[in-house]
């Protein structure tokens, strides 16, 4: 219901929203017998149309639905728009609300923010910086079948032996590929971030130097050349935008994380965990919750995080269990491990298990060095 406005009230809201002129503490003097000249008074649409947040609150919501679907349900994830006083759910507007905002909110129309379109194949290629070939189809068949042969080479007791990794097959049909890498680009854009496939060292942040694999205190992997191997090609196939079959999606629980968009074969590398690469004691009170351990020294102040707050890839939307309940250690999938790769540190992950298409990727946060808090993990 619509509140009924006087005109002297109205006419002080809008002396108060004029900004423009300057007010004025006195009155200007006019002789008695002048008549103050007549004033235009603005319509209200037109103050709403131009004021910030201008919303007549209704005494009723419960007739509120959602604008994109017009389904009302999950009121919990609806929100209102503080200037049209629309709903909207968290999901259904562009670009995603991953978390209830705090203070005033607009819808997309209102705030004047563009919408996130869907990417093209041409602005998917710019995105990734993907290496153009001469022939792509034929480099993707060439390499698809010399990781065929690698496999067929190698026994199965001699993998299960050695757990040698394996690199990804990726999907065959292109049309599927640029689906996955359109959503890990969503999902990037949405969270503003920028696409890394490599350690970032920026300024006022650690340097290159300071990640040395040697100043370990003991929880690293040394990655063998045979796995060495598997890295580089793994790497060259992103570089060509032959990515693993992996899908960003969005969970109203979970919000972003990933899922195999085929089946994934045990001890295929998944992905290597980007981002800027910082100091510990410069990131104690940050609030990014994909935070990784890089480097664990004796000495904290020399120890290095990976943090993909503002660049990263699809790891960092690979979700972590709930390692304190039986149910969330069975959905564990993946293990993230840190290897000395060449003198110098890096976190990859890898699966641990066969995993089917449609499966959500999981691993455990914990590293040895202490217990990271899971217990309000779904």
């Amino acid at each position: 219901m619509t509140p009924a406005f006087s005109s002297s009230s109205a006419a002080s809201q809008r002396l108060i929203r004029c900004s423009a002129s300057p007010r004025r503490t006195h009155a200007p003097h006019r002789p008695s017998s002048m008549s103050p000249p007549l004033r235009k008074l603005k319509s209200m649409t037109e103050i709403m149309a131009k004021a910030k947040h201008v919303v007549l609150e209704r005494e009723d919501y419960d007739d509120v639905s959602c604008e994109e679907c017009g389904s009302g349900d999950r009121d919990d994830e609806l929100l209102l728009c503080d200037k049209c006083d629309k709903g909207f759910h968290m999901k259904c507007v562009s670009p995603i609300v991953v978390r209830v905002p705090i203070g005033s909110w607009l819808c997309p129309k209102c705030s004047g923010q563009r919408r996130v379109r869907s990417f093209s194949q041409k602005k998917i290629i710019d995105f990734f910086r993907i290496q153009k070939c001469k022939d792509d189809g034929d480099v993707l068949y060439l390499s698809a079948q010399a990781i065929k042969r690698r496999r067929r080479l190698r026994s199965l007791v001699w993998q299960k032996k050695r757990r040698r990794l394996l690199p990804f097959l990726p999907s065959e049909d292109p049309d599927r590929r640029l689906k996955q890498m359109g959503s890990l680009a969503t999902a990037l854009t949405t969270l503003q971030m920028e696409f890394s496939d490599d350690l970032t060292y920026g300024p006022g942040m650690a340097s290159r130097s300071a990640n040395q694999a040697e100043f370990e205190d003991g929880g690293m992997q040394v990655l063998s050349k045979e796995d060495a191997e598997t890295l580089e090609l793994c790497r060259a196939m992103n570089r060509r935008g032959e990515c693993p079959p992996l899908l960003v999606v969005f969970d109203s629980c979970e919000g972003f994380t990933v899922e195999a968009d085929d089946q994934i074969k045990d001890m295929t590398f998944i992905a290597e965990y980007t981002g800027d690469v910082d100091y510990l004691k410069n990131r104690e009170h940050d609030d990014c919750d994909s935070m990784m351990t890089l480097l664990s020294v004796k000495d904290p102040s020399r120890s290095l995080v990976i943090c993909p707050d503002t660049r990263g890839n699809i790891a960092r939307f690979i979700n972590g269990i709930n390692n304190h309940s039986p149910e969330g250690k069975k959905k564990q999938n993946c293990k993230c491990v840190r290897y000395n790769v060449n003198g110098e540190c890096r976190v990859i992950l890898v699966a641990i298990r066969d995993i089917a298409k449609g499966e959500r990727l999981y691993y455990d946060y914990n590293g040895y060095e202490y217990e990271y808090p899971t217990h309000h993990f779904v």
